[in-house]
């Protein structure tokens, strides 16, 4: 039976969370991960290695950066998270993450666009 978007969705933030703030992408992947890992980031390779490979990196190179959420909407078999990502040391970010699910409720793909969070606006709305 195909799992609800609503588990889909805290599923993907449980997912996010145990592979950037607290470091853990391989337990991420074995928990969250289905068979397959389609990567659309032009900076992370395809598949769950690669995946593993690119977050144990930031983890070392970036200690202590942190996601937090500000948006979660899910339907049907996809997930997006409106999030802001700290990198102590180097620029932060607004993020947009969306994610695609199987029918066992496992992260089978993957999308995200990323900007950076200046100084100035021409607005007062800000990011979130």
């Amino acid at each position: 039976m195909p799992t609800t978007p609503a588990e889909n969705k805290a599923n993907a933030m449980a997912f996010y969370d145990l592979m950037f703030n607290r470091c853990q992408p391989r337990a991420a992947i074995e928990r969250y991960v289905g068979d397959v890992y389609i990567q659309h980031n032009p900076h992370v390779g395809d598949g769950k290695d690669a995946f593993i490979a690119y977050f144990e990196r930031m983890a070392a190179e970036y200690p202590g950066k942190s996601v937090s959420f500000k948006r979660a909407i899910a339907e049907d078999d996809l997930v997006v998270l409106h999030c802001h990502q700290l990198w102590p040391g180097s620029e932060d970010y607004a993020g947009i993450d969306i994610f695609r699910f199987d029918d066992d409720g496992k992260v089978v793909e993957h999308w995200d666009v990323l900007q950076v969070i200046g100084a100035g606006s021409k607005n007062d709305n800000g990011l979130f």
